[in-house]
């Protein structure tokens, strides 16, 4: 199954539906079921001041989180980043109304109870291992 690699707490908050997009620098035609894959890095600046009230407890890295469907990937706007600011300043941030690039839209969040390992690639890979 196709799948994304993200940052830590970013993969953290979408499996714990904090996150609705992720952002990307490139747009994709593709609709559908993807994982995603917590990479193995951690932005740790952004856990001491962004996210200090979020429950992110379990912050495994190196693994596959969950699935979510990827419903919509639209230009970022000021007016979306107004919108998504609106609901929750702290996933988004202000850098959102100057980025030229992407939103994934995300539904369907589904975390998995096992994570198994894998290593993580650049853009959509394919993963198709340890998942039932």
């Amino acid at each position: 199954m196709k799948t994304l690699t993200i940052k830590q707490p970013y993969a953290s908050l979408i499996i714990k539906g904090y996150k609705e997009y992720e952002f990307r620098t490139w747009k994709t035609k593709y609709r559908g079921e993807f994982f995603i894959h917590a990479g193995q890095s951690i932005d740790k600046k952004a856990l001491e001041t962004r996210f200090k009230g979020y429950d992110l407890s379990d912050m495994p890295t190196g693994v596959i989180l969950g699935k979510v469907t990827l419903t919509d990937c639209v230009k970022i706007t000021p007016e979306l980043a107004e919108k998504l600011n609106k609901g929750d300043k702290n996933v988004y941030g202000s850098w959102l109304a100057e980025y030229d690039g992407y939103g994934f839209k995300l539904e369907d969040v589904v975390e998995f109870e096992d994570k198994p390992k894998a290593k993580g690639k650049l853009s959509f890979w394919e993963y198709n291992e340890g998942v039932k």
